[in-house]
């Protein structure tokens, strides 16, 4: 099977990408629609002791157990406290299911490829480059695209 990444560079510019997009701070980040299963207003958390700094806890979603891991900590972003409109998003990537915390989620869109670069070197030196697929255009809107692959993999670590 083909790496994520060439995947996504090899059809960048034929492929019409839906994606879901949401809040941290001030900047905008999208994930493919098909590695979301669910979004969610912000439940208890339960916290595991010893656990990385970015990993808020855990919740019992209808049954399930699911790890919770807060995104402003693991891309090193000052936290912002949570309100009425923090959400957990709940993405499944191969089978791992694990939620996000994120300050909103605000709508879905589509994306043509030709319309996502490179990320820009200035954006990488922000956020780990592993976590990030490229910069998608919209309009007068510039929105990071997230690699959930390896951010669930370095969480696993």
């Amino acid at each position: 099977m083909a790496n994520v990444n060439e995947r996504f560079q090899d059809n960048i510019d034929e492929d019409l990408h839906q994606l879901v997009i949401f809040n941290l701070g001030l900047e905008e980040f999208g994930v493919n629609i098909m590695q979301v299963q669910e979004i969610i207003r912000m439940p208890e958390i339960t916290r595991i002791p010893r656990s990385p700094d970015y990993v808020k806890g855990v919740i019992n979603l209808r049954g399930k157990i699911i790890v919770v891991m807060d995104l402003d900590k693991r891309f090193g972003m000052p936290q912002k406290e949570r309100t009425d409109e923090s959400r957990v998003v709940v993405v499944d990537i191969e089978g791992t299911v694990i939620g996000l915390v994120v300050d909103s989620v605000s709508e879905v869109i589509r994306l043509q490829g030709s319309s996502i670069e490179q990320t820009p070197e200035i954006i990488s030196q922000k956020i780990n480059a592993e976590f990030l697929k490229g910069v998608g255009k919209l309009e007068d809107r510039l929105l990071i695209l997230l690699d959930l692959q390896n951010i669930i993999n370095e969480s696993a670590m």
